[in-house]
């Protein structure tokens, strides 16, 4: 996702996309613990659209005083 696709949804729809990043990026771990992860910068890649997601959100909030 681009940062243009990302500040277009709402809150609740970026909290959701960060759960649901952030239990991809589990199973991604479990599968290279496990030696069965065929693209390992997947990793990396999920971990920073979880960044930019956490970043816009928190920009949000303190654009908006601080009140969610």
């Amino acid at each position: 996702m681009k940062v243009e696709e990302i500040r277009k949804l709402t809150d609740e729809e970026l909290n959701t996309k960060i759960t649901e990043a952030k239990k991809e990026l589990f199973e991604l771990r479990l599968k290279q613990s496990t030696g069965s992860l065929d693209k390992p910068h997947q990793i990396k890649a999920l971990r920073k659209q979880v960044a930019r997601m956490k970043t816009i959100l928190k920009e949000r909030t303190l654009n908006n005083g601080g009140a969610k």
